[in-house]
């Protein structure tokens, strides 16, 4: 079983349990920059207890390790739970949308796309940019940053740069964003 499989059952299964999801992190950063190695998938959720609560009990044990608890730990505390396809050992990490203005937005402008056979939500590139971000922001990571570069490179005239840099300012971006646009001059 590919990748590909694997992110299709779990949009199925999350479509089947009406919750609306977006593919972001290291996939949707290879829809619009370079790919890279990684070890999950990252879905944004946007899921109420009821649905939440369907969706992880209708995932056949043989086939998926997840936990209800932790599920709804993650959605009472706005972070994530993850989900472990048995079969290929790749961890979905389910993450709930946050209520606080960008992550709003954000999914509000996720966008359908075919990836590899499969329809599902994306984040918009300049979205991914800014998640991106926020994560070398948390972590100091350099690999988000490169990530971030290769966006810009790959896609340059096509960004939307004022709504990077509106959401950059808004939420103290600066340092990461100009070290991204740095990497991507290759300077």
């Amino acid at each position: 079983m590919s990748t590909t499989d694997v992110l299709r059952r779990i949009v199925e299964r999350l479509d089947a349990s009406e919750i609306p999801s977006m593919l972001t992190g290291s996939f949707a950063n290879a829809v619009y920059g370079s790919p890279r190695a990684t070890q999950d998938i990252d879905l944004v959720i946007d899921a109420d207890e009821d649905r939440l609560r369907e969706f992880v009990r209708a995932l056949p044990p043989a086939e998926y390790y997840a936990d209800e608890e932790a599920a709804m730990e993650a959605l009472r505390l706005d972070t994530m739970f993850n989900v472990v396809d048995l079969a290929t050992g790749w961890k979905v990490d389910l993450i709930i949308r946050k209520a606080r203005p960008f992550s709003v937005d954000e999914f509000a402008r996720r966008r359908r796309i075919e990836l590899d056979g499969v329809s599902l939500a994306v984040a918009t590139a300049e979205d991914t940019i800014i998640a991106k971000l926020e994560w070398a922001h948390r972590g100091g990571s350099v690999r988000q940053l490169e990530d971030v570069a290769s966006i810009v490179r790959m896609r340059g005239v096509e960004l939307d740069v004022a709504r990077i840099e509106h959401w950059v300012t808004v939420l103290g971006l600066d340092a990461e964003w100009r070290a991204a646009r740095t990497l991507a001059s290759g300077q």
